[in-house]
């Protein structure tokens, strides 16, 4: 029990210290918003005209911006954005599922827009084909935060028990699951783990 309540100490000093990290980036992006004359209006980044037409100086063409690329970088292009539809297909199918499931089970929803952000190709320095690029990363890794989060939600639900052996980049949610082995945990916490 004592080694329990150190590990949730611990969680707890972790989950301390993200929001402590999380409120040092809100402070920087408030500094970069000085720093490059922007501002967030409705959801919508509105930079000064002088920084948005001196910021078009810096933009490469496409003939540049191709001229300088290499040709593996050119050739594996359609290897890379192909997989946008396996990627549109997992952001499918995991809102299907949150929206039947989570209400079926009463699990709160994950918030879609808060793991999918797409803002850099409203970048003046960037040509089309580095904006399409930012918005394909901003896409796909949203895409897979937000399905991790539905699927941690519904491990710890279903089945919160903690692995025999460690698994390398665990979400946070595994910290607090029951341990590995421990029936009588299982068969009396199992309710209030669901409800955590």
């Amino acid at each position: 029990m004592a080694n329990e309540s150190r590990l949730e100490e611990l969680v707890e000093r972790v989950r301390k210290a993200e929001e402590d990290v999380f409120a040092e980036i809100e402070r920087l992006v408030d500094e970069h918003k000085e720093r490059f004359h922007y501002q967030v209006e409705s959801g919508k980044i509105r930079f000064e005209e002088a920084v948005a037409l001196l910021q078009k100086r810096y933009r490469r063409t496409v003939w540049q911006y191709l001229r300088g690329a290499k040709p593996s970088y050119i050739l594996s292009a359609p290897i890379i954005y192909g997989m946008v539809i396996p990627i549109a297909l997992l952001d499918l199918g995991m809102t299907i599922y949150q929206q039947v499931c989570f209400r079926v089970y009463g699990i709160p929803l994950v918030k879609r827009s808060e793991y999918i952000v797409i803002d850099r190709h409203l970048l003046a320095y960037l040509n089309a084909i580095e904006k399409l690029n930012c918005v394909y990363c901003g896409y796909g890794n949203g895409v897979m935060a937000y399905g991790r989060e539905v699927t941690a939600r519904t491990e710890q639900f279903w089945c919160p028990i903690k692995h025999a052996k460690r698994a390398r980049g665990a979400h946070a949610r595994t910290a607090k699951f029951l341990e590995y082995g421990d029936a009588d945990a299982w068969e009396n916490e199992l309710a209030r783990k669901r409800r955590d």
